[in-house]
């Protein structure tokens, strides 16, 4: 199923279902006011949603209105980023001279949770000093996840699929990266795609925890990568598992995937600017691609035909006060 959430006035918005040709919506009723609500009773949800979903699909429904829909969850409870593709790691390594980090664990940090930007809403930054770049992610959505849960059983708990744009200033990073406490103002508000979609959706693209997609990055209508997903180095299940290792995760939890990477990054290219700026580092000795200006606009979508997750279609415009 295709879940999406509408402008209501609201801070959560309305929950409606999409149809499977993305033409048709409809609210899923007063039981099911929003998303955030809806994932702490998922199979209840799903009675419910099944029917909506056969009244979709025999034709009935509201025209999809894509500037009114928002972030699928557009506050939740708790933000887990990962860095689970080797090859961004191995690449920002040897392009910057950092040690190479000693762990068989899963990367993994804890960021801002209470606002996702809607998927054609402007992003509104300080200043281009700050070196604006985007990274292009897969991210799940949980319901309750019990402490030490393991990777197998995490499975079960992955009941939503996004695709996130995690916007970054890099030029903030490093020095926050060096207090050791983890990012604050080099990682604003995350966007995320306008639909979460059930990982059957994906069928046979849906394999060990990981989505196994392209995600298709245009910046100012210009191809700029295509990296699929099953380069993941630790699928979804074990991020879950590493992250519920000495807590439990509620319901609603996202956690992404960290910037998707391949090494075949000359035919494929890359899904942030970072990256690319690294490859440049490494075989040219500088850096050539500029990150973003004001104006500039960002877009992603995942598969080639597919648009299962809707598009990331953003403008980045300076904040004022």
């Amino acid at each position: 199923m295709r879940f999406a959430t509408r402008a209501n006035g609201t801070t959560d918005g309305e929950l409606i279902l999409i149809s499977r040709d993305g033409a048709r919506c409809l609210p899923l009723g007063a039981r099911w006011p929003n998303l955030l609500h809806a994932i702490t009773e998922w199979d209840a949800l799903l009675d419910d949603a099944a029917a909506v979903s056969t009244k979709l699909e025999s034709g009935t429904g509201d025209n999809v209105d894509h500037a009114a829909l928002l972030a699928p969850l557009p506050r939740t409870w708790q933000w887990l980023d990962g860095s689970a593709f080797a090859n961004h790691g191995v690449l920002m390594q040897k392009a910057f001279d950092h040690p190479p980090i000693e762990t068989d664990l899963p990367l993994m940090y804890q960021g801002m949770s209470h606002r996702f930007l809607a998927p054609l809403e402007d992003v509104a930054l300080p200043t281009e000093a700050d070196c604006i770049d985007f990274e292009g992610e897969f991210g799940i959505v949980t319901d309750d996840v019990p402490m030490g849960c393991s990777a197998q059983d995490a499975m079960g708990h992955i009941r939503l699929i996004l695709l996130i744009n995690d916007w970054s200033l890099r030029a903030v990073a490093p020095a926050e990266m060096k207090t050791g406490f983890g990012w604050i103002q080099a990682k604003p508000a995350c966007s995320a795609a306008p639909i979460a979609i059930t990982p059957d959706e994906l069928g046979d693209s849906w394999r060990d925890g990981r989505v196994c997609l392209p995600l298709r990055v245009e910046v100012n209508g210009a191809w700029f990568g295509h990296p699929s997903g099953d380069a993941m180095g630790y699928g979804f299940h074990e991020l879950i598992a590493h992250a519920a290792r000495t807590r439990a995760l509620c319901a609603g939890t996202i956690i992404g995937s960290g910037t998707v990477s391949d090494a075949d990054f000359k035919r494929v290219g890359s899904t942030c600017i970072s990256e690319r700026r690294a490859i440049e580092m490494i075989e040219h000795g500088h850096a050539l691609t500029p990150f973003l200006r004001f104006g500039d606009q960002v877009r992603m979508q995942a598969g080639e035909s597919e648009n299962l997750f809707g598009e990331l279609n953003q403008k980045v415009v300076q904040w004022v006060a």
